[in-house]
């Protein structure tokens, strides 16, 4: 498996004292994949989250991206952007499907795409995100079981890939702009750098 700062293995892990569990944080580019009963744990604002996981067996996990924005200000082609997306969801499946999931028993719940990135609004952000994700899982024939999408407000989200149980809180008052910063960061990170690598799915 290759990683790259576009999309990588999350490295952030904890003790949640909350839910009494180990958990997992992930950031914008990153995604998590486990056989365990823990809990992922990601902020969203403008990006989307893809909870996948084998019903059958309980193994899941979550990715956190977005697709890219064109350097003039207008709308990428969805032929290059959503390339960053495909790439996103490849590497969540893939490595789902190491760790010995099936792909005909997997279900999907999706979060995010807020409007919520100052300077962003222009290009739909959020909205391509949502558009490129639902298409994506259509064409792959993954069902959707649940959804929370859009709006102004950025989201919480907990995922316990082994039961499947989602959590979600909207966030109506940030208390910093660390999240705004992360995201934009990353935005400005993918415009710069273009997907590499292969990935096999098997």
């Amino acid at each position: 498996m290759e990683y790259d700062f576009i999309s990588s293995l999350a490295p952030n892990t904890y003790f949640d004292r909350h839910f009494n569990c180990e958990a997992v944080k992930i950031l914008p580019g990153e995604y998590f994949v486990t056989q365990r009963d823990l809990v992922i744990v990601t902020v969203l604002g403008s990006c989307v989250s893809v909870c996948l996981r084998d019903h059958v067996s309980g193994i899941g996990g979550m990715n956190h991206f977005m697709l890219p924005g064109n350097n003039d200000g207008g709308i990428s082609p969805i032929s290059a952007s959503a390339r960053y997306g495909v790439y996103a969801m490849e590497l969540l499946i893939n490595h789902l499907l190491k760790l010995g999931a099936r792909r005909n028993c997997f279900e999907a719940k999706v979060f995010g795409g807020g409007s919520v990135l100052r300077g962003m609004t222009a290009n739909n952000i959020g909205d391509r995100n949502v558009e490129f994700v639902r298409d994506y899982l259509h064409t792959e024939h993954i069902p959707v079981v649940a959804e929370d999408l859009l709006d102004i407000y950025p989201r919480k989200v907990y995922y316990f890939p082994a039961t499947g149980r989602v959590m979600v809180k909207k966030l109506r008052n940030l208390h910093n702009t660390t999240l705004l910063d992360r995201e934009m960061e990353y935005s400005l990170r993918i415009k710069r750098t273009p997907v590499v690598g292969e990935i096999d799915l098997f």
